[in-house]
């Protein structure tokens, strides 16, 4: 997630590069064929009018992407909530013998938000089992595909076996089923959006419509010299194409770029909550970085 921070240039430039480059080739191909050939003049409003309906789409498509955006961010808001009632009721609804397994679940469900967070990026979790996964749970969860999935069976498991043992009554149990069913929820939700791809023949059109942009706007450019109009083209083109692919960017929440929701950040603060709450002073909340954005 970008963060209210100084944007570096070097970023934006990064962005559209090589999309540059592919408008600046574009153009002057452009003008010279118009030059020497065609030698046609249009009226700039012709290619205005075009370059109005290109920025009405290009909104659109800004508003469908921050939509998906933000479907993602309400989504993770939920699993926080349901992460720190899924521990307050273990901890108040059990007495002390079960103070063992108990932590064992709160633990373990810090180790299911880092799971889920490296799914939803396609990242290798290794790190992650090792890193939060009880030791006596790592081997049985690798040979596991799907192993968020594993771990909210594990704390069906767990619970189960409190309510067995006398630990938790009928309605006490019910509740924190719920509540593990919500997650599961959660990450289906998640899924989803990870899952549908925008329509890609929605950019491929509009990208066509910029150039087409830029050819009918080169062809009001003819009284200038070329050192003039390429560069001005360029110049022009740049607000269309950055916005293009921010929208590009944004429509994809766990693509594991800037622009991502911050699952990873949001992942930290749940660890740190639940920590917090079965009093485990051990942590590996890092400190903030000058970064321009967060993970």
């Amino acid at each position: 997630m970008i963060l209210e921070k100084r944007v570096p240039l070097k970023y934006w430039f990064n962005l559209i590069k090589w999309d540059i480059v592919l408008v600046a080739c574009f153009v002057s191909a452009s003008y010279v064929l118009e030059q020497q050939y065609l030698k046609i003049e249009l009226p700039l409003s012709f290619s205005g009018f075009l370059g109005t309906s290109i920025t009405l789409l290009l909104s659109f498509k800004l508003s469908q992407s921050y939509d998906r955006w933000w479907e993602a961010r309400k989504i993770w808001g939920a699993i926080v909530n349901d992460s720190r009632s899924f521990v307050t009721q273990l901890l108040n609804y059990t007495n002390q013998n079960a103070k063992a397994t108990v932590t064992k679940m709160a633990l373990r469900q810090i180790a299911w938000c880092y799971l889920f967070a490296d799914n939803l990026r396609e990242k290798d979790p290794e790190n992650s089992i090792v890193k939060y996964v009880p030791e006596d749970e790592k081997d049985i969860l690798r040979g596991h595909n799907h192993l968020p999935l594993s771990i909210l069976n594990k704390h069906s498991n767990d619970l189960n076996n409190l309510h067995k043992n006398g630990n938790l009554n009928d309605f006490q149990q019910m509740q924190i089923d719920s509540t593990i069913v919500r997650l599961c929820e959660s990450m289906g939700k998640a899924e989803r959006i990870k899952k549908t791809i925008f329509p890609k023949t929605y950019r491929l059109t509009l990208r066509f419509f910029i150039f087409v942009f830029l050819f009918l706007l080169s062809l009001s450019f003819m009284n200038f010299k070329m050192w003039i109009g390429i560069p001005v083209l360029i110049v022009i083109s740049i607000p269309f194409l950055l916005l293009e692919k921010i929208a590009k960017n944004v429509q994809d929440p766990f693509s594991n770029r800037p622009t991502d929701c911050p699952i990873g950040s949001i992942s930290k603060t749940i660890e740190l909550n639940i920590k917090e709450l079965i009093e485990n002073k051990e942590t590996s909340i890092s400190e903030d970085s000058n970064s321009f954005y967060e993970m």
